[in-house]
């Protein structure tokens, strides 16, 4: 990751961006490392371009995708006690998206600053400057980045001296295999130092046909979401992939407690993309995403494993999603991990 060299955009005062440029050195070499695996798979992150970030808001309001309005409503009812348990210092969100879920947390914690992580420059720019007019009182640092990359925060007046507070919603770290996770939870207590907090969404199993659902709505915007991955390799890379000859899948494996994510050929098919041709059989998939799914007993071990202790969890009514706040363990304090689930 390298050192920022400009402001994405100087606004008011109190809105400040900066651009970390996380997509251009990356993309070309990590496609061409994906479409060589057998089964094909390509990073999360490259879901979530400007387009993808909008189409993925509007999964999130549809009734099949409960977990928005279920950790939302968690976060209304229980963030003075989040606030409390979590004391004095900036909110750090990765992932920020719409920035929308951190309001509650930003009402009670009154914090002196609030900084954005996210991929996407145009959708950062666009929800700090909206959380900023929700919130006029506190100064909004937006940081594009690929936050599972970033070993440290940039220089900043809002934050010098400040105890950092991480806030990663919505289940995000279901998207990591559980060793990835564990290394990203651990680049996480580095960033935040011995003294910051982790309050972190994880999203429970449940049985499949609400899963698939949840991730495959009627609307077709989870679909849409992920046939824009294609646009954009066409886009960025010089690529010739026809999205209607993909059809969308999502699938509920029980073994390693995750729903995968992908587009499968409906013909055999042969994609330029990143400067080499690639030979798609019909029913071969390619790989978007997966979200892993965790009881609170298994998450409490994987947080272990990347050395952090739980202090508190808040859960919904239905036992579907909770919120687990963590603090760092002593030093040298880690648990084993298995590399998969």
């Amino acid at each position: 990751m390298s050192a920022p060299s400009a402001a994405l955009q100087r606004g008011p005062a109190a809105v400040d961006l900066l651009d970390l440029h996380p997509v251009a050195a990356d993309m070309r070499r990590l496609v061409v490392e994906g479409l060589s695996r057998s089964p094909r798979q390509l990073p999360a992150w490259f879901l979530y371009d400007a387009e993808g970030s909008r189409l993925f808001d509007r999964i999130c309001e549809q009734p099949e995708y409960a977990l928005t309005a279920t950790e939302t409503a968690l976060l209304e009812r229980e963030a003075p006690a989040m606030a409390a348990a979590l004391g004095a210092g900036v909110p750090v969100e990765f992932g920020a998206g719409s920035a929308r879920k951190v309001s509650p947390l930003l009402e009670a914690l009154a914090p002196p600053a609030y900084v954005a992580l996210d991929i996407s420059s145009e959708h950062l720019a666009g929800a700090c400057r909206a959380l900023q007019a929700r919130h006029p009182a506190i100064p909004v640092l937006g940081i594009c980045c690929d936050y599972s990359q970033l070993l440290t925060l940039p220089a900043h007046p809002l934050l010098d001296g400040q105890r950092l507070l991480g806030f990663y919603p919505g289940s995000s770290l279901g998207n990591f295999a559980p060793s990835e996770a564990v290394a990203l939870l651990r680049q996480f207590a580095r960033l935040l130092g011995p003294e910051g907090r982790l309050l972190i969404g994880i999203d429970q199993p449940r049985a499949a046909a609400q899963l698939e659902a949840a991730y495959d709505d009627a609307a077709g915007w989870s679909a849409a979401f992920a046939r824009n991955l294609l646009v954009r390799l066409n886009r960025e890379l010089g690529g010739n992939f026809v999205p209607e000859r993909f059809r969308y899948r999502a699938h509920w494996q029980p073994q390693q407690s995750r729903i995968e994510m992908a587009l499968v050929s409906t013909c055999h098919q042969v994609v330029d993309v990143a400067g080499r041709r690639w030979p798609f059989a019909a029913g071969e998939a390619l790989i978007t995403e997966h979200s892993h799914k965790y009881d609170p007993a298994a998450f409490t071990a994987l947080a272990a494993a990347a050395g952090w202790r739980a202090l508190a969890r808040w859960a919904d009514p239905g036992e579907s999603f909770s919120l687990h706040l963590l603090a760092p363990q002593a030093p040298g304090r880690l648990e084993p991990v298995e590399a998969s689930r």
